[in-house]
C-alpha cells in the first residue's frame, strides 16, 4: 500500500521527534506532558510530566479489562506498563521506524501490526482499543466501525487525545479532530459514554515550553545559520529567500510568532480523556449514560473512570 505525501510526513516528524527527544531529554514518549499544579514546567520536568501523563491514562482503564489494543503505539512504552499492570496488549503502528522500536523493546510479549488502523486485519478481539494521541490522526467514522469490528461484547474505547472547539482562530495549530464533528460521529456509533475528563488546563503547558524553546533556541540557532550563509554565498542566498519567501514567511509566522501558547491552547483546544464502552443494542445513543463529564484533575489520582 502506498503512502501518502501527508502520512510520510506525518511519520519523518514522529521519527525525528522521538530521536531528538531521546538523545536530548531521555524521553520515551511522544505524547504530551501532564502538568499538575505542583510540578514546575521546565523542559528538565517534561520526562516527569510525560510519566504522569501515561500513569493519569493506565489509571483510567475500567475494571474487568484484560485485552488491549493501542493504536499508535509509539515505540512501546505505554504498552510496556500496561504489560508490566498484568494486561495482554498488542500495537498498531503505521511508521516503520516506531513499529521497529517497539519490537525491540517489547520483543515476543506484544503483537504488533505496521499498518494504519483502519487497514487493520485482526484475528483478535480485544476489551479495549487505546488511543493515546493516536486518535486525531484517524478517520473518525473509519476508526470507530473498526472498534465495532475488532471489540469484545460491551468493550471500551478510551480516547486521550486534544480537539477543535468553535472558535475564531487556529491558535494551537491546526491539529485535531472538530470537537462538535466528533460528537456527531459518536452519536451515529453503538457507544455509549462513560467518563468525560477535561485535561486541558494539564496539558497546555506543554505549548509554552515548546514556544519557549522554538523562540529561545531555535529561531536564533536558525538565524545564526542564516547570516553565516548568506555571508559564504550571498548570491546563492539571496535566491533562495527570493524564491521560497512565502513559505518561509509561513514557518515565521507558524513557529516564532508567539500564537502557539498555553493561553491559545486553551482558547481553541479541549484535550479530552473519554471512555466509551461498546452497546451493540443502542446504536444512536452514543453520548448517554454519561458518569463523570468535562471534570478537570489537578492530579493523577483524583478522579477514577467509572464503569
Amino acid at each position: 500500500m502506498s503512502t501518502s505525501n501527508k502520512e510520510l510526513s506525518r511519520q519523518i516528524g514522529l521519527e525525528v521527534g522521538s530521536i531528538c527527544g531521546k538523545y536530548f531529554l531521555d524521553l520515551d514518549h511522544l505524547h504530551y506532558g501532564y502538568w499538575p499544579g505542583d510540578l514546575p514546567v521546565t523542559v528538565a520536568n517534561v520526562k516527569k510530566a510525560q510519566e504522569l501523563y501515561t500513569r493519569f491514562v493506565i489509571d483510567r482503564i475500567p475494571a474487568g479489562v484484560k485485552t488491549i489494543l493501542d493504536v499508535g503505539c509509539g515505540g512501546g512504552h505505554v504498552a510496556k506498563e500496561l504489560l508490566g499492570r498484568g494486561y495482554e496488549v498488542d500495537c498498531v503502528s503505521p511508521c516503520p521506524h516506531l513499529a521497529q522500536k517497539a519490537a525491540e523493546l517489547l520483543g515476543d510479549a506484544c503483537h504488533i501490526y505496521q499498518c494504519r488502523y483502519e487497514d487493520l486485519q485482526a484475528t483478535s478481539r480485544y476489551d479495549l482499543i487505546l488511543f493515546c494521541e493516536s486518535f486525531q490522526y484517524l478517520d473518525m467514522n473509519q476508526a470507530m466501525a473498526k472498534c465495532e469490528e475488532l471489540l469484545n461484547p460491551k468493550g471500551y474505547v478510551l480516547i486521550c487525545d486534544y480537539f477543535r472547539k468553535d472558535v475564531n482562530g487556529k491558535g494551537g495549530g491546526s491539529g485535531g479532530h472538530k470537537l462538535a464533528k466528533f460528537h456527531g460521529v459518536m452519536a451515529n456509533h453503538p457507544f455509549d459514554l462513560m467518563c468525560s475528563m477535561d485535561i486541558t488546563a494539564e496539558t497546555a503547558p506543554n505549548m509554552d515550553l515548546m514556544d519557549d524553546i522554538m523562540r529561545q533556541v531555535v529561531k536564533p540557532v536558525a538565524e545564526a545559520g542564516s547570516r553565516l550563509i548568506e555571508d559564504r554565498h550571498p548570491w546563492l542566498y539571496k535566491v533562495v529567500a527570493w524564491k521560497y519567501r512565502k513559505k518561509i514567511d509561513k514557518l515565521n509566522t507558524k513557529y516564532f510568532s508567539g500564537e502557539r501558547t498555553g493561553d491559545s491552547f486553551r482558547r481553541t483546544r479541549a484535550y479530552l480523556l473519554l471512555v466509551y464502552q461498546m452497546t451493540p443494542a443502542g446504536l444512536g445513543q452514543g453520548q448517554g449514560r454519561v458518569q463523570s463529564v468535562g471534570q478537570s484533575a489537578s492530579t493523577p489520582e483524583s478522579v477514577s473512570a467509572t464503569t
